[in-house]
């Protein structure tokens, strides 16, 4: 009997082992994994990620568009403003004045709200009195070169300086060439704005 005891005592041993070796190692029943909590997008931050998106969209088409229309404004205020220029004594339309008048009308039809001041000068040889008359005459021969097109008289007007606004104050013929001249001044910008 006693020899049965100790088989029993090593088998109740045994399992006494086995069991401690089992709960070591995590054995048993494993136990579930707890379920993952799903993951909610946080709709807050998509709209706000979204909107964030959009407000920069409209930014940069806004400063594009804003570029757009300097780099416009800059073309038509440069055309409509640049300089034609006389021969001596002379108020008749040169063959290089042409080119810079069509484009002066084509920005003109382009824009039909903008009115021009046109400036006649001259150089300082000559009375006063006989270079505000030839100013006048320049200015005119260029407006009248204008409405020929069919643009409206009424979006130019006229001045003379005569000899009183010199580009240039040297006593030679490249400054009195400079200064046979009619200027541009825009009086009214219209849709092309007078900018800031």
């Amino acid at each position: 009997m006693a020899s049965i005891g100790r088989k029993n005592v090593g088998w109740l041993l045994g399992a006494i082992a086995l069991t401690l070796v089992i709960a070591a190692c995590g054995g048993g029943t494993p136990e579930a994994e707890p379920e993952p909590e799903p993951q909610v997008a946080d709709t807050r931050d998509a709209a706000a990620d979204s909107a964030a998106r959009a407000a920069e969209a409209k930014r940069r088409a806004e400063a594009e568009e804003a570029r757009r229309r300097e780099a416009e404004r800059d073309r038509v205020v440069t055309i409509a403003t640049e300089r034609v220029f006389f021969d001596f004594d002379k108020s008749n339309i040169r063959a290089d004045a042409e080119p810079v008048l069509q484009r002066k009308v084509s920005v003109l039809r382009e824009y039909p709200d903008i009115t021009i001041r046109i400036e006649g000068n001259c150089d300082d040889r000559g009375s006063v009195e006989y270079n505000l008359a030839l100013g006048q005459r320049r200015a005119e021969a260029v407006r009248r070169y204008l409405i020929s097109y069919g643009l409206d008289t009424s979006r130019f007007t006229v001045i003379s300086y005569g000899e009183e606004r010199p580009l240039d104050r040297a006593q030679d013929e490249k400054a009195w060439a400079q200064n046979r001249r009619d200027d541009f001044v825009i009086t009214n910008y219209g849709r092309l704005g007078a900018g800031d």
